[in-house]
């Protein structure tokens, strides 16, 4: 009887990998979207091994999964560096996420609660005070969160796996091309396309989302020779 029960026990160690893997991932792809980590980092295992205290394989299966997810390029031989995406593969991407976020926009504005727009307004709220506080990494990272909210009120899982997918890679290509000190999302379009959600106005948030997402790819230079910021300017302080 004991040793059966024992037996059975023996999953739980494999469900334990699993939450390591997914907080390793998680901390890999947060510090991507707020721009910490910036297309080309290298990630070599070992230096991964002790920072989180686990195995290569532990490491391996991490990397594993964000390539899949186009987050980081696996080189034969060379190692894992963050993605860094081509002028081709950028214009795709927005066409993609245009499609899929007016889709998600309807359905959120049809299954919002009244307690879901509450909680959009407070995160408006932090995005906002990140943004007079110049703080650029919780600014990128509260944009790209406001995205991914308005995806998970649409109540529609899939469709939200696919645009946590091309944010992702939109940070990485924000990282690459978008000049020094633009926003990579304007609060002040998020906080119109809420209010035309809240009132049921989907075709409204519609068009702003469009709109608003023509002017992120807009403010995308598809040149990579631009000048790198200054130390004055990564601080705030023109």
């Amino acid at each position: 009887m004991t040793a059966s029960v024992k037996r059975r026990a023996r999953p739980a160690p494999e469900s334990d990998d699993r939450d390591v893997d997914a907080q390793i991932y998680r901390k890999i792809f947060d510090s991507v979207m707020s721009q910490r980590l910036p297309p080309g980092t290298k990630l070599p295992e070992s230096s991964l091994c002790e920072l989180f205290g686990v195995s290569r394989s532990v490491v391996r299966r991490v990397l594993q999964r964000l390539a899949h997810d186009h987050i980081v390029e696996l080189r034969p031989n060379r190692g894992a560096i963050i993605a860094t995406p081509t002028p081709d593969e950028t214009r795709q991407i927005f066409e993609a996420r245009r499609a899929l976020e007016a889709g998600l926009v309807r359905l959120a504005t049809r299954n919002a609660t009244p307690e879901d727009f509450e909680s959009l307004r407070a995160q408006l709220r932090d995005e906002h005070e990140a943004m007079h506080r110049s703080d650029q990494p919780s600014w990128a990272r509260l944009a790209s969160a406001f995205h991914l909210r308005l995806a998970a009120l649409a109540r529609n899982d899939i469709l939200e796996a696919y645009l946590k997918e091309i944010v992702s890679r939109c940070s990485l290509i924000v990282a690459v091309y978008e000049p020094w000190g633009n926003a990579s999302c304007e609060h002040d379009e998020h906080a119109a396309i809420v209010d035309c959600m809240e009132a049921g106005d989907a075709d409204g948030a519609i068009r702003l989302m469009e709109e608003h997402l023509i002017e992120l790819e807009r403010n995308i230079s598809l040149k990579q020779d631009a000048p790198q910021p200054s130390l004055k300017q990564r601080l705030g302080m023109v």
